[in-house]
């Protein structure tokens, strides 16, 4: 059992940027997807980006809102995932959650996650 715990939410202006990272109870080795997806109220979950690892190669994902100004990467001392978001849109306001699989995965699919985190608030104000 893994657990997630992302941290880094807040409330920020169009334009600012915020750093959110999503620490994990034990370490993954191997083969494995984190993914962060978002959900706004009234809207489905979303996929934002997603890092495959297999041994020593990554592939890196991103939905199409988000290409180019937020990036996923890991923090090895950490131990965790984070989302570097920059030029922050009102539009980017949502809970943001982690999701973690022991294996690779279609990123955009959430119910092939087999954790998730509580979730972390972004609030992007015009």
């Amino acid at each position: 059992q893994v657990q997630l715990v992302e941290s880094g939410g807040g409330l920020v202006q169009a334009g600012d940027s915020l750093r959110l990272s999503c620490a994990a109870s034990a370490r993954t080795y191997g083969t494995y997807t984190r993914g962060w997806f978002r959900q706004a109220p009234g809207n489905e979950r979303e996929f934002v980006a997603a890092r495959i690892v297999r041994g020593s190669a990554e592939e890196l994902y991103y939905a199409d809102a988000v290409k180019g100004r937020f990036t996923i990467s890991r923090n090895n001392a950490k131990n965790t995932v984070d989302l570097q978001m920059n030029k922050l849109k009102p539009e980017d306001t949502a809970v943001y959650y982690c999701a973690a699989a022991q294996r690779r995965v279609a990123v955009q699919t959430t119910t092939n996650y087999d954790y998730w985190g509580q979730g972390t608030q972004v609030t992007v104000s015009s």
